[in-house]
């Protein structure tokens, strides 16, 4: 169901989401799976389509999370997206480690794939719509007032929504966020990255597989990720501080080094091209003063893409959101009960987000190599691959910050 807004009518709703990219679908999903209304406000029109691949890499955990929330979804993204089976590491030229993992799990889903987010969100929005979701295109809302009794939301044509509680899936620079008052926190990197979505070319075909590149010889020893996805690939290259990005974004530029890290028909198959300096950033807190609006998503946080953390946490963001909006509407203790599985919700979910932000430091660290420390741990590293022993397990592994070990970790963070 999707609809504009009507500005001659105000309805009190038990939640609002703000925002229909991963996270706003995936709380919608969740709202419906709970038996509640999902009603989506989304700044852009039905018709508007983001350039990008941008988050093209799901985790299994992810899939089966949307499985669960709309039975078919899961398999649908699976089906539609690409899963690589082998990823290689090289320093210098040199192959320091290789792997081949199996195709699909016990359930038949495989451990993660590689799709286009606006495919994903695609998939997902449908899965809404089956769902009985109500989407408002085109409503752009600008403020917030939380009370102890609720949230009222005013739009940029001056209508004003409210609700028991809004969930906050609007993006890097949320509106909701700042008119609560809650600052993200965290440095950004010093280095520039270039991120390159590449056309496939049925006539230069290339291996299916993930390839990471420490110290390319072809681009002046530089880190270049590659990395395919279903219909493309997505091309990282990894600047030096004193780089000017504009000499690796221009046509001639974009041309000179993917025809050296690719085959060169690749140079003319841009589709899409972007510089960040990451940020590594997480909101003070996951909820307003009197516990009315909740964070998730990017609203919340912002990571280094390295171990792809970033959507693959705010499926979890959105889900808990819901699940704590459920537990706050049906609370046996009143105004403070309430209030107290909100904040169970903003304490978890911001410790998993520091914890990914941590992970994610660990492994921006290492691209970049600018501590000693590290730079001697990397040429030790690729000594001892080179010369036959596991330490390139190491060196593929780091660029993704540390695997999820504890069980209460790996709950929280995925």
């Amino acid at each position: 169901m999707s609809s504009q807004a009507d500005p001659g009518r105000t309805t009190r709703h038990p939640v609002l989401v703000v925002g229909a990219g991963p996270a706003g679908l995936s709380a919608a999903l969740a709202l419906r799976a709970a038996g509640m209304p999902a009603v989506v406000l989304e700044r852009r029109t039905a018709e508007t389509v983001r350039p990008g691949s941008r988050a093209a890499y799901i985790h299994g955990a992810s899939l089966r999370e949307l499985e669960r929330l709309s039975p078919g979804l899961g398999r649908g993204i699976a089906d539609r997206g690409l899963m690589w089976a082998t990823k290689r590491s090289f320093w210098a030229g040199h192959e320091v480690y290789t792997r081949t993992y199996p195709r699909y799990g016990k359930d038949g889903l495989p451990p993660f794939t590689s799709l286009p987010q606006v495919d994903t969100e695609d998939l997902m929005a449908a899965a809404c719509r089956e769902a009985g979701v109500e989407f408002h295109h085109g409503v752009e809302v600008k403020s917030a007032e939380t009370t102890p009794d609720g949230v009222r939301l005013t739009d940029a044509t001056g209508r004003t929504w409210e609700a028991e509680y809004a969930i906050a899936a609007d993006g890097s620079r949320s509106p909701l966020r700042e008119a609560v008052g809650i600052p993200l926190e965290g440095p950004r990197s010093r280095n520039t990255f270039v991120v390159v979505d590449l056309k496939d070319d049925p006539d230069h075909p290339v291996p299916l597989e993930r390839v990471f590149h420490y110290k390319h010889p072809a681009v002046g020893g530089r880190n270049v990720l590659i990395v395919p996805f279903a219909g493309g690939w997505r091309v990282d290259l990894n600047l030096n501080v004193d780089d000017d990005p504009a000499r690796f974004t221009s046509a001639e530029g974009l041309n000179r080094w993917i025809s050296r890290v690719m085959p060169a028909a690749y140079g003319e198959r841009v589709s899409w091209v972007s510089t960040y300096k990451f940020a590594q950033q997480v909101a003070a807190d996951f909820t307003d003063a009197h516990g009315r609006v909740l964070l998730t998503g990017e609203a919340s946080h912002l990571f280094a893409p390295f171990g792809a953390r970033g959507m693959n946490s705010s499926i979890p963001d959105a889900v808990r959101a819901v699940q704590a909006v459920h537990d706050a509407l049906s609370a046996g203790g009143g105004r403070a009960g309430a209030a107290a599985e909100i904040a169970r919700f903003a304490a978890e979910r911001r410790e998993a987000a520091l914890y990914n932000r941590g992970c994610a430091s660990t492994a921006l660290e290492h691209m970049v190599a600018q501590r000693p420390a590290v730079r001697l741990r990397r040429r030790m590293a690729v000594t001892l691959a080179l010369a036959g022993q596991k330490a390139g397990a190491w060196l593929d592994s780091a660029p993704y910050g540390p695997k999820l070990a504890a069980k209460g970790a790996a709950r929280k963070s995925y």
